[in-house]
């Protein structure tokens, strides 16, 4: 594969594609793991797909209608959330069901033969074109800088809202602001893994990070380098034995997540025992 990169646009767009979904893994799965917002990015995610149903039925790029939809979806359950917190998971699951419904009906009345939609689904990190990495670059530049800028303001809102609010910091501007991120985020991932698979690239490295690392900083720095590894090992893997590059890359992610997993417990259970024994 490796010498395949130098003869390969496609491989070269996969290559970069991957280092820019994990630059946004890394700063923004991690605030949505602290946060506790992972099923709120499920909801956006699957109601960017009524977006691009209907960039395929008005002839428009694709892309661009699942931002649309995916910033309205964030900013609708945002509003929901503070003003009714015990019914936003309701919202969620309806905007979730809506998006995915309206995007089956836009496709089915689209002129001419129905498209693969199986890209946007499942992710085809390998057709990502020119265009997708132009578009994915400035919107990682963006979350980066909003993030990057303002990294003391978002560690007091993750550390605590409450006191946040009570220092100064306009925390419900930070929260539709962190809303909107998220669904940059989810259209930065959707070509590399899709809609269905969005959430594990979103929060396993983020995971496997807040087990091994305590500062935001080092979390955000180490799931990066590990969104860096899964994509590209990913599509190594995807590339070598002919399967879906989303696939290989998700079900990587969760198999290292598990081993970590496994490991820290066993860790923790070995030293809690080495403290009951000391004691007795």
């Amino acid at each position: 594969m490796f010498e395949a990169l130098f003869h390969y646009q496609f491989l070269q767009n996969a290559l970069f594609a991957g280092i820019l979904a994990s630059v946004v893994c890394g700063i923004i799965g991690v605030i949505i793991v602290e946060k506790k917002l992972i099923m709120m990015s499920g909801g956006i995610a699957h109601t960017s797909y009524g977006g691009v149903g209907l960039g395929y039925l008005l002839g428009f790029e694709p892309i661009i209608g699942a931002f649309a939809f995916s910033v309205c979806a964030s900013f609708i359950i945002g509003f929901i959330n503070r003003r009714k917190k015990t019914g936003s998971d309701i919202i969620i699951a309806m905007l979730w069901s809506l998006g995915m419904a309206l995007g089956l009906l836009f496709i089915a009345l689209a002129p001419g033969y129905p498209p693969d939609m199986s890209s946007y689904l499942f992710g085809n990190i390998l057709s990502i074109t020119r265009a997708n990495l132009k578009l994915m670059a400035v919107l990682t530049v963006l979350v980066a800088l909003v993030i990057l800028l303002f990294f003391d303001a978002w560690k007091a809102y993750l550390f605590d809202d409450e006191f946040a609010y009570i220092g100064g910091l306009k925390t419900v501007f930070m929260e539709y602001v962190l809303l909107a991120l998220i669904a940059v985020s989810i259209v930065v991932l959707l070509r590399v893994v899709g809609i269905i698979l969005v959430l594990a690239l979103l929060t396993a490295p983020a995971a496997i990070s807040g087990m091994l690392v305590k500062g935001l900083r080092g979390r955000m720095i180490l799931s990066t380098l590990l969104g860096c590894f899964f994509c590209i090992a990913g599509l190594w893997i995807s590339y070598t034995i002919n399967i879906a590059s989303g696939a290989s890359i998700v079900i990587l992610s969760v198999i290292c997540y598990t081993l970590v997993y496994a490991g820290c417990a066993l860790r923790d259970f070995l030293r809690t025992r080495k403290t009951v024994a000391e004691r007795t």
